[in-house]
């Protein structure tokens, strides 16, 4: 349902995508969907297709095709392009992040940490020796999780000293004897 005006009978033709087809191209991004949906109601806006037609050809209300036709008669096909992401750009650039990946793929041990474990604070010391980049703990976060994809890994809390076999003792004889109580 459109949030503009409320029309409820959207109609999205949905294909397969490339990868399925065989293709070795990636499925297209919604931004990238938006702009293909607007491309189309501008070929069909050149062809004096009505509003209402477009709505229905390209899946959006009719409130939408109205404001695309606006933004199309006042300034062309390429006011209804997509726009390059605003806010200030990425500290590292690509290059720079596959030398931080390749780095931190080394091990935490390989770069003069005790254990082999990444915190935060040393991916951005590796981080700041791999590109002289200094960053805050937020923005190494985002490297990790949005950048590099790395999801957090919490490990297990146990004692380096942990006996396994005296544990399975205890549970077999003295837990029963202490549950039975006096």
């Amino acid at each position: 349902m459109c949030w503009v005006c409320g029309w409820k009978d959207v109609r999205v033709a949905y294909r397969p995508s490339p990868s399925a087809a065989g293709s070795s191209l990636p499925p297209l991004s919604r931004p990238q969907l938006a702009e293909a949906r607007r491309v189309r109601a501008v070929e069909l806006f050149e062809d004096g297709v009505s509003n209402a037609e477009i709505a229905r050809a390209v899946g959006v209300c009719g409130e939408s095709v109205r404001r695309w036709r606006r933004a199309w008669e006042q300034g062309g096909a390429s006011a209804l392009r997509r726009r390059a992401a605003t806010g200030r750009p990425p500290k590292l650039d690509d290059t720079q992040v596959e030398r931080v990946r390749a780095a931190l793929e080394q091990g935490a041990q390989a770069h003069g940490f005790e254990a082999d474990l990444w915190t935060l604070e040393r991916v951005g010391t590796v981080v700041t020796r791999a590109t002289g980049v200094v960053l805050s703990r937020a923005s190494v976060w985002r490297l990790l999780t949005g950048r590099l994809g790395w999801s957090l890994q919490r490990p297990e809390r146990r004692a380096v000293e942990r006996d396994e076999s005296e544990i399975a003792r205890w549970i077999a004889h003295e837990w029963p004897r202490i549950k039975k109580g006096p």
